[in-house]
């Protein structure tokens, strides 16, 4: 049985963490919503409120500014839902590293820097707690022109595991949530942002080769999945006591990726 619990959500303006966002104050739980801009502060209020939602706040947290981070180590809540994120995608060799170290920054080190002050806490105070982390299909593999953006994911699976060991003693529980290619507009958004640098006068991979590949992805049943069926287990998934440290969704995926690391074993150069 899942207790209710006060929840922070980072990234909840739009896509996955907004809609679970709303499904967990639905059940009863008291959410902290976070947004990244101050524009999208407003609009998911009204909506709250329009909902009848008066158990789910909404302010902003820019992870890149440090006064958001300062005031948000003074909220109160039980779960820390690092759901904020953005990717680079394109050829790995070929990508300016501003852009590499940009997407680790996103990605990695600023929910590390904000997980590290909810985590201190909490341990400080002797409060147990839970801490989540959206993750990725791609945090356990890696396609092609995907190697960016999905190498944060796994940086942050290796985070997750040793922050799991670290922090059992002090009833602080860890999970990653590890989505398919589900339709909300950011693994699209992510598709586009290689042309903004790729210069077929330039680099090697040519701009409508890199196209052609991201739009046969997409175009495959496995490339536009319906959102809500990941927003439902979110919705499941972070507010509870148990359950599984790795939550990959749908499970053809998960089959499909533990093939691949089966598979891994005898990959030959």
């Amino acid at each position: 049985m899942t207790t209710t619990k006060t929840i922070l959500i980072t990234g909840a303006g739009s896509g996955f963490g907004k809609g679970a966002a709303i499904g967990m104050a639905k059940n009863g739980h008291t959410v902290i919503a976070t947004v990244q801009v101050s524009s999208q502060v407003t609009p998911l209020r009204e909506e709250a409120k329009a909902l009848g939602l008066d158990n789910l706040t909404v302010e902003r947290l820019d992870l890149t500014d440090p006064y958001d981070i300062a005031q948000a180590l003074k909220w109160d809540f039980d779960v820390l839902w690092n759901n904020a994120g953005m990717g680079e995608a394109g050829p790995v060799w070929e990508i300016p590293l501003d852009l590499v170290r940009k997407n680790y920054e996103i990605n990695v080190f600023l929910p590390l820097q904000l997980t590290q002050g909810v985590v201190g806490k909490w341990v400080k105070a002797g409060k147990p707690g839970k801490v989540v982390f959206t993750s990725s299909m791609g945090g356990l593999f890696t396609p092609a022109n995907w190697g960016t953006y999905v190498s944060t994911k796994h940086a942050l699976e290796s985070i997750a595991e040793a922050l799991q060991q670290e922090l059992a003693a002090y009833d602080i529980k860890i999970q990653t949530i590890n989505p398919g290619a589900y339709y909300t507009g950011y693994n699209e958004t992510m598709a586009d942002n290689p042309f903004r640098w790729l210069d077929d006068d330039v680099h090697f991979t040519k701009r409508a080769d890199l196209r052609a590949g991201f739009d046969a992805f997409f175009a495959g049943p496995d490339g536009k999945m319906d959102a809500q069926e990941m927003i439902d287990r979110m919705i499941e998934i972070v507010p509870a006591d148990t359950g599984h440290f790795r939550n990959v969704v749908p499970q053809q995926i998960e089959d499909m990726l533990k093939a691949h690391q089966i598979a891994a074993w005898d990959n030959r150069i």
